[in-house]
């Protein structure tokens, strides 16, 4: 059973509550579930919609084919009827969302009592228990769902993993500017930095972010920033700068389309280039791509690690997907320890000699430069104790999937009944090589950009050309749906 649902309203109309509501009471009943945000540019008005996928067994993806369309206005209907199936089910004529919560408890025959201590945690109880009753009591049961026996799962979205992974890393200052899909970061370490001694600040530009990250952690603090693409664009100095003064700094860069302000509220892998390759000159850096929020905070973790030991800039590469999308998540991550390793010393931006005065003696500046280099292959030894690249599906097949980052769930979801496997890369810089022995046979690329960034740097790294007819990319600002997707893989495997 894989089952989908769209609840869908005007902004502010309460379609994030519900699904979520939804989908807690559907992981306490030990079911697997993720769900997906789209909205639109407004505070009011437009239109929102989530979809939750659930099932029995693992799912982490939504299908573009929907089961029960949940219509908080008539908008949502004229909009996502065309998606429903056969026999669907549509729920409206109500515009109290707490209406529909309770509907749903009925139709798949759930314990109303478990609604009841949800709606507890909430504002306007008695309000929202009124509407919740009349729509349980109004409403017929559908598909009972039986309680699974392991729910032992945690519930949530790639921004809370990047900031438990920075809270378990024992983070001490995190700073931004607000900017779409990195807000959710600076949000969520906000609520919790009295309870685990850090702090948070909102500064009024990009440039003052990274300005100040890097004077805190001169100074010995463990220091993050987090920022979009164009935000990121304004920070690319002060990344140079701290490549030249060996000032340890995480960067959590959560990617949307561009270029300029491009689809401000939807989702894009079109910076791996601007993370591998921003700031000029030639410095060591490390870039993590993580596929899940699980990952996210044990790559979080590991980015901490390398910048602390080796005193460089660290980027965590993610996206809108990624970090406001919901995954159900199993098993404890494995965080990776990290002493501060900053002291007060002398930090400029120029080359300098062993006092850090700044100099241009041509054979120190040579010898700081070989230092550099042979800091980067130590970093690449280093990275290949944790896990720069993981394999799905079937190991020895020669249909080869490769890819990274969000796209992860929608092509675990679409290969499981297929001759395939799946290498998701997670360090992105420094680069798997290793990886060229599992390249053997028909590679397919699939990215969530025009240009194929990945392609390209397996190309660099590997010699290894994939042909245009082998790559399935999406770019349109929505992430990829696991139906369609295999589809897509089909095609090409004719």
């Amino acid at each position: 059973m894989r089952l989908n649902i769209l609840f869908g309203g005007a902004a502010g109309s309460g379609p994030n509550l519900i699904s979520h509501s939804f989908g807690e009471a559907l992981i306490k009943l030990g079911f697997y579930v993720f769900c997906s945000r789209n909205y639109e540019s407004l505070i009011r008005g437009g239109h929102n919609s989530n979809v939750l996928t659930f099932s029995e067994k693992p799912v982490f993806s939504n299908d573009s084919e929907l089961d029960i369309i949940v219509a908080l206005d008539e908008n949502t209907e004229k909009k996502h009827k065309k998606f429903l199936k056969k026999g669907g089910i549509i729920l409206k004529g109500n515009s109290a969302n707490m209406y529909f919560a309770g509907a749903l408890f009925k139709m798949f025959d759930l314990n109303f009592e478990d609604l009841k201590k949800e709606l507890k945690s909430m504002d306007r109880f008695q309000e929202n228990l009124k509407e919740a009753t009349k729509g349980f009591e109004e409403t017929n049961i559908w598909k009972p769902l039986k309680k699974q026996t392991n729910s032992d799962y945690d519930y949530i979205n790639g921004g809370q993993g990047i900031s438990k992974g920075a809270i378990e890393s024992g983070i001490d200052l995190f700073y931004a500017y607000p900017m779409t899909p990195a807000t959710s970061v600076l949000s969520e370490l906000a609520q919790k930095q009295k309870k685990h001694n850090f702090q948070t600040f909102e500064l009024e530009n990009e440039i003052a972010v990274i300005i100040a990250a890097l004077g805190s952690a001169a100074t010995g603090a463990k220091s993050m920033v987090g920022t979009s693409g164009g935000g990121f664009d304004l920070m690319t100095e002060g990344l140079s700068m701290a490549g030249q003064a060996k000032i340890p700094l995480v960067i959590y860069l959560a990617q949307r389309p561009g270029p300029g302000t491009g689809v401000a509220t939807g989702t894009s892998q079109g910076d791996l280039h601007l993370a591998r390759h921003s700031g000029h000159g030639e410095f060591p850096r490390v870039v993590l791509a993580p596929g899940c929020p699980k990952e996210a905070i044990e790559l979080t973790s590991q980015a901490f690690y390398f910048s602390q030991k080796y005193k460089i800039p660290v980027i965590i590469l993610s996206d809108k997907h990624l970090a406001e999308s919901f995954y159900t998540i199993k098993g404890k991550p494995k965080i990776t320890k990290s002493e501060k390793s900053t002291k007060l010393i002398r930090y400029n931006s120029y080359e300098k000699d062993s006092i850090g005065s700044a100099t241009e003696d041509s054979k120190i500046v040579e010898k700081n430069i070989i230092e550099r280099i042979k800091q980067s292959m130590t970093i690449e030894k280093d990275s290949k104790k944790f896990s720069p690249y993981e394999i799905y599906g079937k190991k020895q097949s020669k249909n080869v999937l490769i890819s990274w980052g969000s796209t992860k769930g929608a092509i675990i979801d679409s290969i499981k009944e297929m001759d395939c496997k799946f290498i998701q890369i997670k360090y992105l810089e420094p680069f798997p090589k290793e990886i060229i022995g599992e390249l053997k046979g028909r590679i397919i690329l699939i990215e969530n950009n025009s240009t194929g960034q990945m392609g390209e740097i397996i190309r660099e790294k590997t010699g290894i050309l994939i042909e245009d007819k082998n790559k399935i990319l999406r770019f349109d600002g929505k992430p990829f749906l696991a139906d369609e997707l295999k589809k897509e893989i089909e095609r090409r495997l004719k």
